[in-house]
């Protein structure tokens, strides 16, 4: 498994990624934007063999991280490459100088939900109709970037390019 920094030439899968995962998925254009204007913006893709299996995206904002998207091609699912994707997420994170992180999740969505609370992540509110597709709310979450929900280590794979 090895972590990177998106570049353009990833949108494609990205946008394929996004429809498998998503009922209201981001387009390329979107994705384009994020990664040429949006200096806020962070985002690495997840490889395994050569294929983009998932990637996760953030905006980082003084000392705070608010995650984006995470998402994995369908076929990656339930093998704990989420976690690792997000600890990921959250180490780059950290080291990029945020101190907390946060995120918004369907409330009708318990498999997220479980591992972002397994991650650290507890419920802080509700936003309502947040969800364009079907006005469901969102419940959001936030975590404290600490070694104890992300790992000893606190080096950035995806910023030095290396491997997990």
């Amino acid at each position: 498994m090895e972590y990177r920094l998106m570049n353009l030439d990833d949108i494609a899968a990205i946008v394929e990624i996004e429809q498998e995962a998503f009922t209201a998925p981001w387009t390329a254009e979107a994705f384009r934007n994020e990664l040429t204007n949006n200096l806020f913006a962070k985002y690495m893709v997840m490889e395994l063999d050569g294929d983009i299996a998932g990637y996760g995206g953030m905006w980082l904002i003084i000392d705070e991280a608010h995650v984006t998207n995470i998402a994995l091609r369908a076929k990656y699912q339930g093998r704990g490459y989420g976690k690792a994707l997000l600890r990921e997420l959250m180490k780059t994170a950290r080291y990029l100088g945020a101190r907390r992180m946060t995120l918004e999740v369907r409330v009708s969505n318990d498999r997220a939900q479980s591992l972002y609370r397994k991650m650290g992540f507890a419920p802080s509110g509700v936003r309502p109709n947040y969800y364009s597709d079907n006005m469901e709310d969102a419940l959001i979450m936030w975590a404290d970037l600490n070694l104890e929900n992300i790992g000893e280590s606190e080096t950035a794979g995806a910023l030095e390019g290396g491997e997990a």
